[in-house]
């Protein structure tokens, strides 16, 4: 790892660097009356710029998504960068439980501190990005947030639909945060309601463990063919066990939900996050019992 003044451990000072933001910072709020936070703890993981997970991605999707070493160098073209010389730094941001538990009760639109943390919650992860970039490059070390960068755009991908050239999910994957399920969520060690962030840096540190060996280890539909909560959840029929119809999904949230959320929160925004409360994973990586818990509630 990286040698750094002052500081023995890489890893701990970017864990601690993420930690301290979403925990003390001020900017950690869903922006309502009370002005609570939008996100609890977050989990940080760790992945190497030459992971072969990020290629594998880059076939499967489509030649335009970006692999740690695309971005970096679109980014900084100056510099000549060796592959293991990169790392991902991935970022899980829990949804808190007062937020949970308000989206838990609905059945067909979001709540309102769901809506919240989908506008003002990414606002936060917006800042977070940035702030980590910031430390990064202030203490010598070139980086990037894919998300931020200007040549970030949504793509189509012949196998799969509606993507972009960078996703979050997938590098919290790679940097073994967590594995996916039947919607499409990540299920992490923390649960599905979520949302994540990263950043790809020129310093280097030892990769996270990834305790799974495959992309839908936690998910209990695939595992051991039960559950399909999220199927029962999904408001608009998205949700089958075929998987996840993200044509069906895109239109309820960006159609239907922006005038409830206008109409009955008095903000412009949109959201949904049914299908990722209510549900077994939702704060946990599930196991067979709960499954049997969410039957008898």
């Amino acid at each position: 790892m990286e040698a750094i003044k002052g500081v023995k451990n890489p890893a701990e000072w970017l864990e601690t660097t993420i930690k301290d933001f979403v925990n003390k910072s001020p900017e950690n709020t869903l922006q309502n009356r009370e002005n609570e936070k939008a996100w609890a703890d977050p989990l940080v993981g760790f992945s190497r710029g030459d992971d072969p997970l990020y290629q594998e991605y880059k076939e499967k999707i489509g030649t335009f998504y970006w692999t740690p070493s695309e971005i970096f160098n679109k980014t900084f073209p100056e510099l000549k960068v060796e592959l293991d010389q990169l790392t991902v730094i991935s970022w899980i941001l829990p949804q808190v439980e007062s937020t949970k538990s308000d989206n838990r009760e609905q059945t067909v639109y979001p709540s309102e501190r769901w809506a919240r943390a989908r506008i003002y919650g990414e606002e936060v992860n917006i800042k977070l990005r940035q702030y980590v970039v910031a430390t990064l490059q202030g203490s010598g070390f070139k980086a990037v947030a894919p998300m931020l960068s200007p040549l970030w755009k949504r793509e189509k991908s012949e196998r799969y639909g509606f993507a972009s050239n960078w996703s979050e999910r997938h590098a919290a994957y790679a940097s073994g945060l967590g594995t996916f399920g039947l919607c499409d969520g990540l299920i992490t060690p923390k649960g599905k309601a979520m949302r994540c962030g990263s950043v790809v840096a020129h310093i280097k540190i030892s990769p996270t463990n990834r305790p799974y060996q495959d992309h839908l280890a936690y998910c209990l539909f695939f595992t051991h063919g039960i559950c399909r909560k999220c199927i029962q959840r999904c408001p608009t029929g998205a949700i089958t066990e075929t998987g996840h119809d993200k044509v069906k999904c895109l239109k309820y949230i960006r159609q239907t939900t922006v005038e409830y959320v206008k109409s009955h929160y008095g903000f412009d925004g949109y959201g949904c996050g049914l299908c990722q409360t209510g549900v077994p994973c939702e704060s946990k990586i599930p196991i067979k019992q709960d499954v049997e818990t969410y039957e008898s509630l």
